[in-house]
């Protein structure tokens, strides 16, 4: 049957775009010949979790965007030169990552911490003030990370907030071990002073 064959051949491009994450690989290498569906199929996967990291380290979702279309595209151009020594997933995280730091790099500080007034304890316990103690200490938290390097805030957020492995942040960010665990724990004990009033 000849023309079940073909007809497989024909489908199979799609069924393999369709497929779950662990064709990464393989729609890399298709992309990096050029194969822009296959491409489109690993901005579409991957987009959402770049997307959080990003705002999550830069604190803007308008600059978070930007920097992960503007990592998307760097990736477009290097994928020739991706040989699948990492899963493009971690590839991703290091480009999304690496774009993000030098934005923070860039910055002047946003903010002196000792100009933003301590937070007042609720007086009651209604709904609404929770909500109003919810909004409050996540702008804190926010106010606080301003205050990390930007290597501390990248490390801490790879860690608390996408759960990676310290082998797998040494790698995106392209520091040691020693240095990985050394910047989480001193970002880890920078933010639990800077909200102490919240606890």
């Amino acid at each position: 049957m000849p023309g079940n064959g073909n007809e497989l051949s024909a489908r199979a491009p799609d069924q393999v775009l369709e497929q779950g994450r662990s064709d990464d690989g393989l729609l890399a290498v298709r992309a990096g010949e050029g194969d822009e569906e296959a491409f489109e199929t690993l901005v579409r996967r991957h987009s959402p979790v770049m997307l959080q990291l990003a705002t999550r380290l830069l604190g803007s979702r308008t600059e978070a965007e930007d920097a992960v279309q503007d990592a998307f595209v760097s990736a477009w151009r290097k994928l020739p030169e991706f040989r699948g020594a990492s899963a493009f997933r971690t590839w991703m995280y290091r480009i999304v990552t690496n774009r993000c730091l030098n934005q923070l790099r860039a910055r002047r500080p946003a903010t002196d911490l000792d100009s933003v007034p301590e937070p007042a304890a609720p007086e009651h316990r209604s709904s609404p003030a929770r909500v109003a103690e919810s909004h409050a200490a996540t702008r804190a938290l926010a106010v606080a990370m301003a205050g990390l390097s930007p290597e501390q805030r990248a490390c801490w957020v790879l860690r608390e907030l996408h759960g990676m492995s310290y082998e797998d942040i040494a790698e995106t960010v392209g520091i040691s071990l020693q240095a990985v665990r050394g910047r989480v724990f001193r970002a880890r004990r920078y933010l639990t002073e800077a909200m102490s009033a919240w606890r």
